[in-house]
């Protein structure tokens, strides 16, 4: 779709230096937009690109129109005014109702006539699909699932047993909603599988990367809140509860029954053990081990910046002698 520069500084909310007729098509980067395209600048290291950009215009801070060679459209969040772009210029496919020939139902299912339902997918006794769904090719629905109206199951999302998903979901495909949590028991040196008997419950505008997996709950359901937004390859263990519009990127391992609050930030990479809790408002910096509960809102990190392999290994005798470091300074401070 193509809009005005017009309509999209009346959309994004920003400020137009420029001509509001000019037709925008699309969006670029900085440095590969095409006539015709519409960029932004939001981070620093990218300034040197405006100079010489190509774009139609630009979404920016008012502290850099002055470097713009282009039209303007200034934004007091320039990433913010490209995300509202690209949505208007994107808006995503309208989905065709009806019953692929070669999707297999349970004849109990309750699915809305507007909802979509692609080839080889299976759906389970009593689950209901709501108006306006989207499920993807090869995607497997338990029984007993309840999914919301325009979520869209992309491809080979599989929903185990019991799980509720709300209103204008996104999955990714790969994603796993449910299946057993890691509940085992130790008997005498051999491992007791332990019956994961609650669910799943998502809420509104969730959307879930690819092949990231959600355990069930043990006896209570694990929550995920409305609003959350997870990146591919996350690990969620059974009966987390994730407070909502979170966002969590990509390859984060959450331990069960870990409790993070709303609006939180937890970045790539990072570990939570199990049984913590995590306050509102917290963000943490990617590759962060989390040990222990964080109960103040705050910007949290952990892990080791990457340095040259021999200071690392000079460091790492440091390290092993740290303790018996700190034994000594402790005996010459009491003296």
């Amino acid at each position: 779709m193509s809009h005005t520069l017009g309509d999209i500084a009346k959309t994004i909310g920003a400020e137009l230096e420029g001509d509001p007729g000019c037709e925008i098509k699309g969006v670029g980067t900085l440095e590969h937009a095409q006539p015709g395209e519409i960029s932004f600048l939001s981070n620093r290291r990218y300034a040197p690109f405006l100079k010489t950009t190509r774009a139609a215009a630009v979404i920016l801070k008012q502290e850099d129109r002055a470097l713009c060679p282009v039209a303007r459209l200034v934004h007091e969040n320039p990433y913010l005014g490209y995300a509202r772009t690209a949505r208007l210029l994107y808006p995503g496919s309208e989905i065709s109702p009806g019953i692929h020939p070669l999707a297999v139902i349970d004849p109990s299912a309750v699915i809305h006539p507007s909802a979509h339902v692609g080839p080889h997918v299976s759906i389970g006794g009593n689950t209901r699909i709501a108006e306006r769904a989207y499920v993807g090719s090869g995607c497997v629905i338990g029984p007993q699932v309840e999914i919301g109206a325009d979520t869209r199951l992309t491809a080979n999302v599989v929903v185990c047993a019991g799980v509720k998903i709300g209103a204008r979901g996104l999955f990714h495909p790969g994603v796993v909603i449910g299946a057993d949590g890691f509940g085992i028991a130790n008997e005498e040196g051999r491992w007791l599988k332990i019956p994961q008997i609650g669910s799943v419950a998502i809420g509104d505008d969730v959307e879930i990367g690819a092949n990231t997996t959600i355990d069930r709950g043990a006896i209570e359901n694990t929550v995920i809140e409305d609003g959350v937004k997870i990146d591919n390859l996350v690990q969620v263990g059974h009966n987390v509860h994730i407070g909502a519009h979170t966002a969590i990127a990509g390859c984060v391992a959450i331990a069960g029954s870990v409790r993070i609050g709303k609006r939180c930030m937890i970045g790539g990479a990072s570990g939570i053990s199990g049984h913590l809790e995590i306050a509102d408002d917290v963000v943490l910096m990617g590759m962060t081990g989390v040990p222990n509960s964080i109960k103040e809102p705050g910007v949290y990190a952990s892990a080791i910046p990457a340095m040259d392999v021999g200071s690392w290994r000079k460091n790492a005798v440091s390290f092993k002698q740290l303790y018996a470091m700190n034994v000594r300074l402790r005996k010459i401070e009491n003296k």
